[in-house]
């Protein structure tokens, strides 16, 4: 079993792994250009900067997090308002069926964090690049309110940060993961690191597919330009972790990555 986020599972992605033909394969039109350059990114950095700021004040007393999960959830919403862009959750009523678990869900756009934070309904810790923890504001939340760093430079480092996010688990706090590593390029489903099931096994929690619709289109990589449209999250059956070893990660990871592949098909 590999257990560093950059080791795919053994298992080979199914053939019929959803390609999105993205609409920023045509040009974006002028009037989407100017509100976004002069209106959406420039209000977007500055609630950035607000909430990070408050968030680091809360941080100050708030051992528990839940203030600044507070404070990252009004952050999320409104980065979607300056979107304009409205997001429906599919099957939200799994969320109730585990009350600690790994949630895992493909990556398509900078836009995908937002979304999670605004529209899942419970506090939880997300597992992310260490890098990040040096950008200002983001750094700051991340640090602040306990989210799980993990250095992906050498094994040693990768597997301690996965016990880090074993441990958060233990502690009764779900967490979060983009098992694919970093954004899609191209929209389509990459393959998926095993960590997430690594840690859902030595946890002994579910691991709970989530499928991100429409971010990709609202804001892909590489673009500075916001497409408004609506936006989905999709919540797949707890995939139960009973009886496993860190053995079965790559073939649970497999698993996750048919299940967000159907339900990717299913709903874009």
């Amino acid at each position: 079993m590999s257990t560093t986020p950059q080791t795919a599972p053994d298992a080979s992605p199914p053939t019929d792994a959803v390609e999105r033909t993205p609409d920023n394969a045509n040009p974006i039109p002028i009037h989407l250009r100017i509100v976004s350059y002069i209106f959406c990114i420039p209000l977007m950095a500055v609630a950035t900067a607000f909430f990070g700021c408050i968030s680091l004040v809360c941080g100050q007393w708030d051992s528990s997090g839940r203030q600044q999960h507070f404070v990252a959830r009004q952050w999320a919403r409104s980065l979607l308002a300056l979107a304009f862009s409205r997001v429906a959750i599919v099957g939200a009523d799994r969320l109730k069926l585990s009350t600690t678990a790994v949630y895992a869900s493909n990556h398509l756009s900078y836009m995908d964090t937002p979304v999670l934070f605004a529209k899942l309904p419970f506090q939880f810790r997300i597992l992310a690049k260490q890098g990040l923890w040096k950008i200002p504001f983001v750094g700051w939340y991340l640090r602040r309110s306990g989210q799980v760093p993990i250095d992906a430079s050498s094994p040693r480092s990768a597997i301690a940060g996965l016990l880090r996010g074993v441990k958060a688990l233990n502690a009764g706090l779900p967490l979060f993961v983009f098992p694919e590593g970093a954004r899609a390029p191209d929209g389509a489903l990459h393959p998926m690191a095993s960590g997430c099931a690594f840690m859902a096994i030595r946890a002994g929690v579910p691991l709970i597919p989530l499928a991100l619709i429409g971010t990709y289109q609202l804001l892909p990589i590489h673009v500075y330009a916001l497409r408004p449209r609506p936006l989905k999250i999709i919540v797949g059956d707890p995939i139960p972790t009973a009886h496993l070893t860190t053995r079965d990660a790559d073939a649970l990871t497999a698993q996750l990555f048919a299940a967000i592949t159907a339900m990717c098909n299913q709903y874009s």
